[in-house]
């Protein structure tokens, strides 16, 4: 179960419409060490127009598209992250001793990524590694920068 302004969200009609993804702040309980980060709610891929798809095409001028895009709800209602130590600490821990919690949303890809960086910063992720599981931000800095 996902919290956002303390409420509980288990479907994704409990979003406002058009809401592309959210940045979460997951807490191990027992640990009070966290992890934040960012779920995109919805999937697109492209896919090859199969040549039933093509067949809609048939008669028309100008030039047809090649591919799809198929979009699919994600899988953010079972997410826990990415982060390498939270996955071992779910391998042996119930998932009861984590709390997730939704802290923005965001609709479109370049805000949900601006809103992670944003949060990783002002919780200060990298200079508390005691509270916090992120090692880094973007890739380009890291929690080793700051040992000196």
């Amino acid at each position: 179960m996902w919290i956002y302004n303390g409420k509980d969200i288990s479907n994704i009609s409990d979003f406002p419409e058009n809401t592309y993804g959210f940045v979460y702040k997951l807490t191990h309980i027992p640990s009070g060490k966290s992890y934040i980060g960012r779920k995109n709610l919805i999937h697109q891929r492209k896919a090859k127009l199969t040549k039933k798809d093509l067949a809609m095409y048939e008669g028309q001028s100008g030039r047809k598209p090649t591919y799809k895009v198929i979009r699919k709800e994600s899988d953010w209602k079972d997410y826990y992250g990415s982060n390498k130590i939270i996955a071992e600490l779910l391998e042996k821990e119930p998932k009861e001793n984590f709390k997730r919690e939704i802290l923005d949303l965001a609709f479109n890809k370049k805000i949900l990524t601006y809103l992670e960086t944003k949060y990783l910063f002002i919780y200060q992720v990298l200079e508390k590694p005691e509270e916090f599981f992120n090692n880094n931000i973007l890739g380009k800095f890291y929690t080793i920068d700051f040992d000196s």
